[in-house]
C-alpha cells in the first residue's frame, strides 16, 4: 500500500490527532437523520424490518428489489446504529471533503447495494454457511460503512485508527485486520453479524476506486491544487483603507 499520494497541508496532520474529523456536513446529517429517523419508525413497528430488511430469498423469490438499498438504513438495536453512524461521520466526513458532495454520495449508495448484491451471490453458494445467509434478515449500514473504511485507508494509509479504542494502528493494517476478520467469520458459524456483507462492502469499494472514471487520487490531486490557487489569490489581495461607501473597496 502506497504512503500517502501526496504531500497535504500541515493542518491536516494536526487534525488527526483531534478528536473526529470536523463538522458534520449536510449530506452525513442527511444520512444520519434518514438512520435515526427509520430506527425510531422500526422500534414501533417492527414488521417493518422484515420488509425493509435484505432478505435474499425474498429478493430472488419475490423480487423485492428495494432491499438491496432499503437494508442500509434499518439497525437492531442503539448499539448498532450508534457504532455506525459514529463510524460513518469519522471516515465520512474527511472522504466528502476530498471527493465532494456528488462523489461521497454516490460511493457510499454504490458499495452499500453493491455489498447487498454480493450478500445475495454469497447466499446462493452451495455451503451450509451460506445457506443460512440466503433465508436470514441483513441489516445495516455496515456495506457501505466498511466501503469507506477502505477508501479511508487508500487515502490516509499511516493514519492512526485506534483497535477497539485502545491500540494505534495504521489505516492501511486496520483495513487488512478487518478484511481477514470478516473472511474467517463470514465461512464460520454466523453470529448474528452479517460478516459476508462486510466483506462484501470491501471489495466493492475497491473495485470502484480501482475502474472509477475521475480515479480518487487524481482527484485528490486536483482538489489540493486548486485549494492552493486559491489560497495564493487570498495572499495577493489587497485592501484600501478609501471610505466605508465604496462601493468595491477590495483592489486587485
Amino acid at each position: 500500500m502506497p504512503r500517502y499520494p501526496l504531500s497535504r497541508p500541515r493542518s491536516s496532520y494536526v487534525s488527526s490527532f483531534s478528536f473526529g474529523p470536523g463538522p458534520v456536513s449536510t449530506a452525513l446529517k442527511a444520512l444520519i437523520a434518514a438512520n435515526v429517523a427509520m430506527f425510531v419508525v422500526t422500534t414501533f413497528v417492527p414488521s417493518l424490518i422484515l420488509l425493509l430488511g435484505l432478505r435474499p430469498n425474498a429478493v430472488i423469490g419475490q423480487l423485492r428489489l428495494w432491499q438491496l438499498a432499503t437494508y442500509m438504513f434499518v439497525h437492531g438495536g442503539i448499539f448498532h446504529i450508534a457504532f455506525n453512524m459514529l463510524a460513518l461521520w469519522m471516515f465520512g466526513a474527511e472522504l466528502e471533503r476530498v471527493w465532494g458532495t456528488r462523489y461521497f454520495l454516490k460511493f457510499y449508495f454504490v458499495t452499500g447495494i453493491g455489498a447487498a448484491a454480493l450478500t445475495i451471490l454469497f447466499s446462493l453458494l452451495p455451503f451450509e454457511f451460506a445457506q443460512q445467509v440466503h433465508y436470514s434478515v441483513v441489516i445495516g449500514a455496515s456495506g457501505a460503512v466498511y466501503g469507506l473504511l477502505l477508501a479511508y485507508a487508500i487515502y490516509f494509509p499511516d493514519r492512526p485508527i485506534y483497535m477497539y479504542f485502545v491500540f494505534p494502528i495504521p489505516a492501511r493494517i486496520f483495513v487488512a485486520i478487518i478484511g481477514a476478520i470478516e473472511l474467517l467469520s463470514s465461512i464460520g458459524a454466523p453470529g448474528g453479524v452479517a460478516n459476508a456483507t462486510h466483506l462484501g462492502g470491501l471489495l466493492v469499494a475497491y473495485l470502484y476506486l480501482q475502474n472509477a472514471r475521475v480515479h480518487p487520487i487524481s482527484e485528490l490531486k486536483y482538489r489540493y491544487l486548486k485549494w492552493k490557487i486559491n489560497r495564493t489569490r487570498k495572499k495577493f489581495d489587497v485592501y484600501s483603507g478609501g471610505r466605508a461607501d465604496d462601493v468595491d473597496r477590495r483592489v486587485h
